[in-house]
């Protein structure tokens, strides 16, 4: 049983970042691991990267920009960060076979949330993507309350906002393992979105089934 479904934005809603970032290394030449590796540090961990400050909302866009070009540098490589950013807001839109799947939640009577590794200056991009007010009882973007994933306090942040829900009785969907990981570590059901989101939303449906 369950009583909640949560959400990442972008590799869930809309096409994966990082598989953006891997076509845009190919297209340059670039071996993607390296162009990864450079601009987002490694994800999987909660560290002092530039990237990883910017969605914590400790320092500015700008900031992040200039720093990351110099790790590129320092390896021989030319990284312009915002390049990337246009690269990755232009693949694609919103999957609609998402959105559908959260209505099926909610005409369940479950509670929804989104919890994204976002940045400041990227609000007024992603969130009038959604009708976030109909669709989500709780948005939390890590660049406004200084966490990010895959750190813990972020998820048991989230399940607080969800009126301290249980962990285990909460799912949770996102296209990067590492925040799977992480969210299974507090013990929260985890649903890995591949690039075809299709059987992420086939498991949700399937635990849906089991809601009376």
């Amino acid at each position: 049983m369950i009583d909640a479904v949560v959400y990442d934005f972008g590799g869930v809603f809309m096409a994966s970042p990082f598989e953006a970032i891997r076509r845009l290394g190919d297209e340059k030449g670039l071996a993607s691991e390296v162009v990864l590796d450079i601009v987002f540090g490694e994800y999987g961990a909660d560290t002092d990267h530039p990237w990883h400050r910017v969605e914590r909302g400790e320092i500015d866009l700008t900031t992040a920009r200039e720093q990351i070009h110099e790790l590129g540098l320092a390896q021989g490589v030319e990284v312009e960060l915002f390049e990337m950013l246009k690269y990755m807001g232009s693949d694609g839109g919103i999957r609609e076979p998402m959105v559908a799947s959260v209505r099926r939640v909610r005409e369940k009577g479950l509670r929804t949330a989104i919890l994204t590794n976002n940045i400041v200056e990227g609000r007024e991009f992603w969130r009038p993507m959604l009708p976030l007010d109909e669709l989500f009882d709780v948005v939390v973007d890590s660049s406004e309350i200084g966490m990010r994933k895959p750190n813990p306090a972020i998820y048991r942040y989230t399940l607080e906002q969800l009126g301290g829900l249980e962990a285990g009785r909460t799912v949770f969907l996102d296209d990067f393992a590492g925040n799977i990981v992480g969210a299974e570590a507090v013990g929260m059901i985890g649903v890995l979105v591949e690039a075809d989101p299709t059987a992420a939303i086939a498991r949700v449906d399937e635990l849906l089934a089991l809601v009376d």
